[in-house]
């Protein structure tokens, strides 16, 4: 078990990963939304779409992927997921083969078209995958054993501070199995606590 004096300055390292990692993911995909963006926009205009109203093309393309991939995450392992991933599928295919087709219209003669397109396609492919981690870096982590820490069942104010944080985690949709992992207490400790919330210390089961 890691003490629990350890554990605070471990998360708050977590939390300046999370927080680097996430500021630079936006970053990439803003870029990569930007180069497509202009892209399928100036696609759109010579295609016949007005100039007042090309800008809407792009957004509506990429914006489906942004959408469908924060709701491929949020329903992963649910029986509708299936409906996310056929738009985060089609708005890539979309979104690849027109960049592709706009770099080899739009490429000056000297240029193959396989390397035009091979460049344009990179742009949406980042924009889908920086997304989708973005998405996960935020999602809260699940408790872990190494996050477990003990404590000391013998004291009243440990055990209050106890059911206060399993009391927490349980309003945040945590299991019973799962915060007595995370808390460092049996399972039925945490049952009696929801059954019966005066339940003192000393009749708790060590973990």
């Amino acid at each position: 078990m890691i003490p629990a004096s350890v554990i605070p300055v471990r998360r708050r390292a977590g939390r300046l990963a999370v927080v680097t990692a996430v500021a630079g993911t936006v970053f990439i995909a803003a870029g990569a939304f930007w180069l497509s963006f202009t892209a399928l926009a100036d696609l759109a205009r010579r295609s016949g779409v007005d100039v007042g109203q090309a800008w809407a093309w792009p957004l509506i393309v990429d914006g489906i992927i942004v959408v469908a991939t924060v709701a491929v995450v949020a329903l992963a392992g649910q029986r509708g997921a299936w409906y996310p991933w056929m738009l985060l599928t089609a708005g890539a295919v979309v979104s690849v083969t027109a960049n592709a087709i706009h770099a080899v219209v739009a490429a000056d003669a000297d240029v193959p078209g396989v390397l035009a397109a091979s460049v344009a396609a990179v742009p949406p492919l980042v924009l889908l995958a920086i997304t989708h981690l973005t998405v996960v870096l935020t999602r809260p982590a699940a408790p872990g054993p190494r996050d477990a820490v003990v404590p000391d069942v013998a004291d009243p104010a440990g055990a209050s501070s106890g059911r206060e944080l399993a009391a927490s985690l349980r309003s945040q949709g945590w299991s019973n199995k799962a915060i007595a992992r995370h808390v460092g207490v049996h399972p039925s400790t945490v049952g009696r606590w929801f059954a019966r919330p005066a339940l003192t210390g000393p009749e708790e089961e060590p973990a």
